[in-house]
């Protein structure tokens, strides 16, 4: 799993031990292994969920939806942990926050404003802008947060966020 996120793997201990998590926009299903891996239920979902397919647990469960075009498919507080990574759909941050139980822990990272100068995305409406996450998650116990460049794996300009739902 040497492809997995550290900000993912560096955060995933604040999620409630044995809890029920999103892996939103799953692709391949890295993080989804991840989680497994911990003890977490993991719900993952994408628009296409052959690859995350060949994954075979117990305690996962596979949604294949277009949340940008289908809705949300997800109630209110059903998530102890919710991970997102290179992928931003600013309108689901209302759906997220509501998704997420009392004492939920959100770990997002995604490209942001800069990133322009190292590759794609280079249109704006798929980069934060710096502070963005902080401001979707106001109310949040801001448990860690950067925005800046990063090396690994690749050049590039991300944001992260590490919150706990009050």
């Amino acid at each position: 799993m040497s492809d997995v996120s550290e900000w993912v793997r560096k955060h995933m201990p604040l999620i409630p031990a044995g809890g029920q998590v999103l892996d939103l926009a799953c692709g391949g299903g890295r993080h989804t292994a991840l989680l497994l891996s911990g003890g977490y239920g993991v719900t993952a979902v994408d628009i296409d969920v052959h690859a995350v397919g060949a994954l075979s647990h117990k305690a996962l469960t596979i949604v294949e939806a277009d949340l940008e075009a289908g809705g949300w498919p997800f109630g209110p507080e059903r998530f102890d942990g919710i991970v997102v990574t290179n992928y931003l759909w600013r309108p689901l941050f209302e759906d997220i926050r509501g998704s997420l139980k009392q004492g939920g822990v959100v770990i997002y990272e995604t490209f942001a404003v800069g990133n322009e100068a190292f590759g794609r995305p280079r249109n704006p409406d798929f980069l934060l802008r710096e502070g963005e996450l902080k401001d979707m998650f106001s109310g949040f116990e801001i448990l860690d947060y950067r925005h800046g460049p990063v090396g690994q794996p690749k050049p590039a300009v991300t944001q992260g966020i590490a919150a706990r739902k009050r």
